[in-house]
């Protein structure tokens, strides 16, 4: 009875030392899980402050690109005055208008913008600048120049001179540029310049 009784004895020590270690488990597991929602509430902080990166980036690089697109227009169109005086024999303009936003009279659903417009005497030069040319894009010129008095009604009798412009046009771009009749300007020493103006006279 005396060895059973030591026995109990040494048993109920051991639970209480059991008993002391789950304490203290259950205490380091809740500073385990309080440590984990805290990492929790960082890593949400975290992504929250990753997406308003994200969306920042997203509109400055919208904004560079919307200002790479007008960058070459800010280039070109300072240059199309001196150009239709050199090469049209326009002295005396009656209009100059960028970024021109005209509705067609024939079809009020459409709208488009012009990037130059300049009327000079019996003429009027329609300038459509790209920074990147590619044949689809003069081809939706083309398009447009054979409704361009159905958006300039009172400009119909002028004789029409479009330009297509970047700041620089492949050999290919400027010849099928000069097969319809459109006059090419592009970078050339250290201004704009027609480079097509012989090829188109020799058509006319």
């Amino acid at each position: 009875m005396r060895a059973i009784k030591d026995e109990m004895r040494a048993f109920k020590d051991e639970m209480g030392a059991f008993k002391d270690e789950m304490g203290a488990f259950k205490d380091e597991m809740g500073a385990f899980k309080d440590e984990m929602g805290a990492f929790k509430d960082e890593m949400g902080a975290f992504k929250d402050e990753v997406n308003e990166d994200r969306k920042r980036i997203n509109r400055q690089w919208g904004e560079i690109a919307n200002k790479m697109g007008t960058l070459v227009e800010d280039i070109v169109a300072p240059n199309i005055g001196g150009i239709a005086e050199r090469y049209f024999g326009c002295k005396d303009v009656e209009y100059f208008a960028v970024r021109v936003k005209k509705r067609n009279t024939k079809n009020r659903g459409k709208t488009r913008e012009f990037d130059v417009i300049v009327e000079c005497n019996d003429m009027v030069i329609v300038n459509e600048t790209k920074s990147s040319p590619k044949i689809d894009y003069i081809n939706e010129f083309i398009d447009v120049l054979k409704e361009i008095y159905d958006y300039f009604p009172n400009y119909e009798g002028k004789k029409l001179l479009p330009i297509f412009s970047s700041l620089y046009l492949p050999d290919d771009v400027i010849a099928y540029l000069a097969t319809n009749r459109i006059y090419a300007m592009a970078m050339k020493d250290d201004t704009m310049d027609l480079v097509n103006f012989e090829d188109i006279q020799g058509k006319v």
